[in-house]
């Protein structure tokens, strides 16, 4: 048995439309339907002049709770870990 790969965009949900396929009217096909994974669309890269014109140098220059940025990211990790430090106590 010969296969025929195609791919196509679900445009409609549930509905799948397949054309150009090497068969002939009446002729039995089976068809399976597998899902692609989604493929993340790559980033492209700024350049320093792009990156310095974007805004985002300095964005949070006037934040009034970010003077140190070093003691403001160990503060967060130890508020993530700290939530990650839940006792769950299943002995009833």
């Amino acid at each position: 048995m010969e296969a025929v790969r195609v791919q196509q965009v679900v445009a409609k949900d549930g509905e799948v439309l397949v054309r150009g396929i090497p068969y002939k009217k009446g002729q039995v096909v089976e068809i399976i339907v597998l899902p692609q994974p989604m493929i993340a669309t790559p980033r492209s890269h700024l350049t320093v002049r792009q990156l310095r014109e974007s805004g985002l140098i300095g964005l949070w220059k006037d934040r009034y709770d970010i003077r140190d940025s070093a003691a403001y990211a160990r503060r967060l990790r130890e508020q993530a870990q700290k939530r990650g430090d839940i006792d769950y106590d299943f002995t009833g």
